[in-house]
């Protein structure tokens, strides 16, 4: 990747990624949480937005070197279909909490579901050998701070812009996945 485009590519599949925990931290903040609440998960869900991409790049640079030329068409699937769940579920309109996010347990779980995308993208970015500390620390730090940036905001705003939130992540990551194979 060019330095300059492959940093703004980073940019905006980090931030559509975001859009994940964001709409999350939305629904958790529209029943009521304390400040120090809303850094612990900010910041254990910035740590997953890390650690997930990290085992994801170094799954795709493995399945890169297995497949080859067909990395980068199997890369482009595998972020339209991302980005098509996340529309889907967005719309789906599941529960956004069912675990208790002030448990240990809770929020495992919680940060764990918003970034097992991380992961999938990672895998993609992994086969175009992408850079590595670029990209994790973009996703950390998005996956972090929209999770806080939803969870402030819910405490003042309405449940149905969470919805609108993953649609347009998942947006994103559908046409970053058909301009990867076209």
């Amino acid at each position: 990747m060019e330095y300059t485009g492959g940093f703004i590519t980073l940019f905006i599949i980090a931030v559509a990624l975001g859009f994940d925990a964001f709409s999350l931290g939305l629904g958790i903040g529209l029943k009521g949480i304390r400040l120090l609440d809303i850094a612990k998960l900010g910041v254990v869900i910035g740590l997953f937005h890390v650690i997930m991409p990290i085992g994801g790049m170094l799954t795709g640079q493995l399945v890169s070197g297995l497949l080859g030329d067909v990395a980068t068409i199997s890369a482009g699937v595998l972020l339209m279909l991302l980005g098509g769940h996340m529309i889907y579920s967005s719309f789906k309109g599941e529960e956004v909490q069912s675990f208790n996010h002030r448990s240990g347990w809770g929020l495992f779980m919680l940060a764990a579901s918003v970034s097992v995308d991380a992961f999938s993208v990672g895998v993609t970015l992994g086969m175009f050998w992408a850079d590595f500390w670029l990209t994790v620390l973009l996703f950390g730090f998005f996956g972090g701070l929209m999770s806080m940036l939803g969870l402030l905001l819910g405490r003042k705003v309405s449940a149905n812009l969470g919805e609108y939130g993953e649609a347009c992540g998942g947006a994103i990551l559908l046409v970053f996945g058909i301009l990867f194979i076209t």
